[in-house]
């Protein structure tokens, strides 16, 4: 009886803490919620909540498998996770990353679930670019000279000006 009160409760937050924040929620199931967070580096992170017998799980898709330097891409996403509240950065078996957290049902509160979403948000966000440098530098150089070629918009692409200047390498020790 205490794990299905401790759900309800739970699947109760996360209502309360996505309707208070305004944000884009779909519901497939009952005790799941696909939240869209508006961003800036990404314009947007969906997250997945699930509050399941005995706990929270939170899922988002953070980027695929890196094209290149994938040591050092991956490195760096490891010292990220040290840093992290509730959740850390993970890989599926193709390689492709994402921002995965379980906690335990008893301390899910709608601040608890306000907090954790905006970890998330703020994780996606601030790394992000660095991780586009680390893994797809190559692609991006590729991207913005067939743009510029062909005299199409590089607006979305001026986060990573700086990649395309002579001489410019990668990200030293992941900073």
């Amino acid at each position: 009886m205490a794990d299905t009160t401790a759900r309800e409760n739970a699947i109760e937050a996360i209502h309360e803490a996505v309707t208070e924040a305004g944000l884009e929620v779909e519901r497939p199931r009952p005790e799941s919620f696909l939240v869209s967070l508006p961003g800036t580096a990404r314009l947007r992170t969906l997250v997945w909540l699930e509050a399941g017998p005995h706990s929270l799980t939170l899922t988002s898709f953070f980027c695929r498998r890196p094209d290149e330097n994938h040591a050092a891409f991956y490195q760096w996403l490891t010292r990220r996770g040290s840093d992290m509240y509730g959740m850390a950065f993970t890989s599926d078996e193709v390689g492709d990353v994402y921002i995965r957290g379980r906690l335990p049902l008893s301390g899910i509160t709608a601040q608890e679930v306000d907090r954790l979403l905006g970890c998330v948000l703020t994780y996606s966000d601030e790394n992000f670019n660095t991780a586009l440098e680390l893994g797809f530098a190559s692609a991006i150089r590729k991207e913005w000279k067939w743009r510029v070629s062909r005299g199409h918009d590089t607006r979305n692409l001026r986060a990573f000006a700086h990649l395309t200047e002579p001489g410019h390498d990668l990200p030293r020790n992941g900073s």
